[in-house]
C-alpha cells in the first residue's frame, strides 16, 4: 500500500470516529434532557387543585406556601361561621344562655330547629353552628351578641379587618347567599389561624359527634360533623365546610402531626373533588416543608428605661415565633427590635411596647409584638424638672425644718445649762 493510499484510509477511520463520538454527545444530551423533562412536573408543578381558588399556609409562622387565585372575592358558603365563632368565643361566656327570638326559626336549612322561647347555652350553640353547621344557631349568636344581623354583620366586617381579611365582605353570621357576601380563600386562611389559636374552638371544630340537651326531647340533639377529611385523612384536625349553589364546594381544612400544623382553603370546588383537592394541599406541605420555632413566648429581648417611671421595662417576646423552610434547608435569622416613642409610666404588665422583627437576608418573614413583663408605676409628686417645680412651695418647706431645727436647738441648749446650774447647786 503506497502512502497516498494509506492516508485516504487513515482519514476515513479518523474521520468515521469522530462522527461516531459526535452522536454519542447527541444521544447524551437528549437523553439528559428528557430526563429533565419527565423529573420537571415532580419539582415544579406543585400541587393541581380543581377548585376556583386555593390557598396552603403554616398555620404556626403564617407562611403562604401554596396560592391558586387566593386573593379572589368568591361566596365563603359556611366557612363563614368560622368568623361568627370567633366573636362569640371572645365576646361571651360558654355558660351563656341565650334564648331564641323569632327569627332563627325563619333561616333555612341546615338547622337545629331552635324555636322561638327555647334556651341552649352558647358552648351547646357553638357545637350546633361549627359540626352540625345550623343556620338557626349562627342568627341566634348573632343576635344575642349584637340585637340583629346587621349589627353583628358590622361587628365581622371589623373584627376581619383587624385580623388582616380586608378582602372580604360579609353581611350574615351563616353564609347564605348575598351577593354583597364575599371573601377570598387568602382572607379565610388568616382568619382561621387565629381561631385555631382558641383551644375552646380547636376543640370544637376537632369534634367528630357531639350530643346536646334539648328541651325537648323529639328536638334534634345528635350533631355530626359535615368534615369527612376528619374521618379520611389521619392528620386532621379541623375545620369547616361549607356548600350553597352560588358557592359550590368549599372547605377549610386543618391538619397537625404534632410539630407542624397546615391549613388549607378551597373555593367552588366540585363533588368529591373537595377532599382530594384539601388532601392534596395538606400532604403538600407535610412533604416538603419544615416549620422552625425561632423564638419562644416570653424571651427577654430587652430592657429599656420609662419616662418619669420608677424602674425599667423588661421586655419580652407575646408569642411564639415560627418560620417556615422546605425540608433539608437552613435559614440564618437575623433580628431588629423596634420600641414605640417616648415610653413613659404607668406601664402595665402586658403592655405591648414595641415589636421584634426577624429578617432573613435582610427581608422580614415576621414579627413577635414586645410586652412589658412588669409593672412600672408614675413616680410620686416629687419633682425632678424646672417644668413642675415650685420655688414658694419648696421655700416654705426650707423655711418650716431650719424653724424646727432652730427651736429644738434652742431647747437643747436651755436643757443643758439648767442641768449645769442645778449640779452647781448641789455642791
Amino acid at each position: 500500500m503506497d502512502d497516498r493510499c494509506f492516508w485516504c484510509f487513515e482519514t476515513k477511520f479518523l474521520n468515521r470516529e469522530r462522527v461516531m463520538r459526535f452522536h454519542k454527545i447527541v444521544l447524551s444530551v437528549v437523553l439528559i434532557f428528557c430526563i429533565i423533562i419527565n423529573a420537571a412536573p415532580m419539582a415544579w408543578a406543585g400541587p393541581q387543585v380543581t377548585g376556583k381558588s386555593g390557598i396552603l399556609i403554616d398555620g404556626k409562622s403564617g407562611q403562604v406556601l401554596y396560592t391558586k387565585d387566593a386573593d379572589e372575592p368568591l361566596p365563603p358558603a359556611s366557612t363563614t361561621k368560622i368568623l361568627t365563632a370567633v366573636i362569640a368565643l371572645e365576646r361571651t361566656k360558654l355558660t351563656d344562655k341565650v334564648t331564641a327570638g323569632k327569627n332563627p326559626s325563619l333561616v333555612e336549612p341546615s338547622a337545629i330547629g331552635f324555636m322561638e322561647g327555647e334556651t341552649l347555652t352558647m358552648e351547646n350553640l357553638l357545637y350546633s353552628l361549627l359540626v352540625k353547621s345550623a343556620n338557626d344557631a349562627a342568627v341566634a349568636i348573632a343576635e344575642h351578641i349584637s340585637g340583629s344581623v346587621p349589627e353583628f354583620a358590622r361587628l365581622m366586617n371589623e373584627t376581619a379587618g383587624e385580623l388582616g381579611a380586608t378582602n372580604s365582605n360579609f353581611t350574615n353570621p351563616h353564609g347564605l347567599p348575598d351577593p354583597n357576601h364575599y371573601s377570598t380563600a387568602h382572607d379565610l386562611a388568616v382568619i382561621a389561624r387565629y381561631a385555631m389559636k382558641n383551644p375552646v374552638f380547636r376543640e370544637i371544630v376537632a369534634t367528630k359527634v357531639k350530643t346536646i340537651p334539648r328541651e325537648n326531647d323529639s328536638d334534634i340533639q345528635w350533631l355530626e360533623t359535615h368534615n369527612k377529611l376528619l374521618k379520611r385523612y389521619e392528620l386532621a384536625n379541623g375545620i369547616k365546610t361549607g356548600y350553597t349553589k352560588e358557592a359550590r364546594q368549599c372547605l377549610v381544612a386543618s391538619a397537625s402531626d404534632g410539630q407542624r400544623e397546615f391549613i388549607a382553603v378551597v373555593l367552588g370546588s366540585e363533588g368529591n373533588n373537595i377532599w382530594t383537592d384539601a388532601t392534596v394541599l395538606l400532604d403538600y406541605g407535610f412533604d416538603n416543608y419544615a416549620t422552625i420555632k425561632h423564638k419562644n413566648a416570653n424571651t427577654l429581648i430587652k430592657t429599656v428605661s420609662v419616662n418619669k417611671g420608677t424602674g425599667n421595662a423588661v421586655l419580652v417576646t407575646a408569642e411564639d415565633f415560627y418560620y417556615t423552610i422546605p425540608k433539608g434547608e437552613t435559614r440564618a435569622i437575623t433580628e431588629e427590635v423596634e420600641l414605640d416613642d417616648n415610653i413613659s409610666a404607668p406601664v402595665k404588665k402586658g403592655q405591648v411596647l414595641g415589636r421584634v422583627k426577624f429578617l432573613e437576608s435582610g427581608k422580614m418573614i415576621g414579627s413577635a409584638n414586645l410586652i412589658a413583663q412588669n409593672n412600672i408605676p408614675a413616680e410620686e409628686a416629687i419633682v425632678r424638672d424646672g417644668a413642675s417645680f415650685n420655688p414658694i412651695l419648696a421655700g416654705g418647706i426650707i423655711l418650716g425644718l431650719f424653724t424646727v431645727w432652730n427651736i429644738r436647738r434652742r431647747r437643747h441648749k436651755v436643757r443643758r445649762k439648767n442641768k449645769w446650774r442645778y449640779k452647781n447647786a448641789i455642791r
